[in-house]
């Protein structure tokens, strides 16, 4: 057998070492409940369920380091993005010799309902697979699931996969739920068009990764993958949503493309274990915000010569806030890192940009920067009428105001913004 990666979930619960995942047995109504009960990796059954369900697997940044083999900020953020620059190679093997078919069915799907007001039931971890005259993307997009109408749905944000879409009306697709952590982050990237984001995933599981072609549409997936969906998305439209977003707010309904399943499939190989995230928990902001925020810190990092620490807010959905921390040598140096930021992730509302000697990972300390080193007729820059994020309840029509808070203190002062030390 090769010696690469194959994506799986067993793969990353190794790279923990010693940790065993807390096992429960749960009714439908306490998923959430239990989800936020910890922070690191939980398995557990929902009594009315055939499947085995894990949340949690970076639901804490140590873990996502750990799976990076980074040991600081700066080193996790140069993985990925050197992963970009420096694309892995696909082993392929035989995709019978890993799964065996389980159903076509749309009811047997794994999906759960996570809030009250849900729309149907969801699998939150399904990362896409399609191809189109020779480009691949890789995308991660919700699926609802309604057993009373008996359809799947999935939400198709405009990027990548939204183009192939709309380009051919209909598209043969490859779902993978349950994989190794790694490549849900290379498929949350949205690096240009025709890059294909599981060579992503494998230059950060080591340099290459196994993957199987599907027997219907020959479409790439991780080997390791718990279970698999082939399915052709459209050209019907039926309801989807309300789903809880990254803010922690009901998304709005919409009609979104109809999810026809072909076949699905289980590891027989792996532990077939269905991916969990909670809709607007913890997981789900770092797996969307986390490579947002490497890009933050590549863009800052040309224009700053030193810079801090990045960090998206949970407050702001790991999404729409954001905190630098560099280290001043010109005056307008806080202004420049806050343009570069806004440049690097275009969804970011509001950036506040603090000297070296503020850590944006404590909100007090954030505050007493603005309190105490902000003048609002000088420091505070406003940008009306620019596009914002669809995550964003406030905007309108797509546009929203964008805020840059200048929290460092000027040069020629410093001493005057000394913190005491014991």
């Amino acid at each position: 057998m090769s010696l690469c990666p194959s994506g799986a979930i067993d793969e990353f619960l190794e790279d923990l070492g010693s940790y065993k995942p807390k096992e429960h047995i749960i009714s439908c109504n306490k998923v959430v409940e239990l989800i936020r009960k910890y922070d690191e990796p939980i398995i557990f059954r929902i009594d009315n369920k055939p499947y085995t369900f894990i949340s949690n697997l970076v639901a804490a940044r140590g873990n996502l380091y750990r799976a990076l083999r980074a040991n600081n900020d700066k080193e996790a953020y140069e993985r990925l993005m050197r992963a970009v620059r420096e694309p892995g190679r696909l082993v392929y093997e035989d995709f019978n010799k890993y799964f065996q078919y389980r159903s076509s069915s749309v009811v047997d799907l794994p999906a759960i309902r996570f809030y009250e007001r849900d729309g149907g039931e969801y699998i939150s971890s399904s990362m896409f697979v399609a191809c189109s005259d020779g480009i691949c993307n890789a995308s991660i997009h919700r699926i609802m699931v309604n057993t009373e109408q008996n359809y799947a749905a999935a939400r198709i944000v405009p990027r990548h996969l939204y183009t192939l879409l709309r380009e051919k009306g209909s598209l043969p697709v490859a779902i993978s739920i349950g994989t190794h952590p790694l490549v849900l982050l290379a498929a949350a990237m949205s690096p240009p068009l025709g890059f294909f984001e599981l060579n992503v995933a494998a230059s950060l599981l080591g340099g290459c990764m196994r993957v199987c072609k599907t027997p219907y549409f020959g479409l790439p997936v991780p080997c390791g993958s718990s279970l698999v969906v082939e399915a052709v998305l459209g050209p019907e439209r039926r309801r989807e949503g309300p789903f809880v977003d990254l803010l922690q707010l009901y998304d709005r309904v919409r009609d979104e493309p109809v999810l026809h399943v072909k076949a699905i499939y289980t590891n027989k190989v792996y532990t077939p274990l269905i991916h969990a995230i909670l809709p607007g928990g913890y997981e789900h902001m770092i797996l969307m915000g986390f490579p947002r925020e490497a890009a933050i810190y590549e863009a800052v990092s040309r224009a700053i010569p030193r810079v801090h620490k990045v960090r998206l807010t949970r407050g702001g959905g790991m999404w729409l806030h954001a905190v630098v921390s560099i280290e001043k040598t010109h005056d307008g140096d806080g202004k420049t890192a806050a343009f570069a930021a806004l440049a690097a992730h275009p969804s970011l509302k509001h950036v506040i940009v603090v000297d070296e000697d503020i850590d944006p990972d404590d909100p007090w300390e954030v505050e007493w920067a603005i309190a105490t080193r902000v003048q609002a007729d000088r420091d505070v820059v406003i940008i009306r009428n620019s596009r914002g994020s669809t995550l964003d309840p406030s905007a309108e029509e797509g546009l929203t105001a964008k805020m840059i808070i200048d929290a460092t203190a000027p040069l020629s002062r410093r001493k005057e913004f000394e913190r005491p030390r014991s």
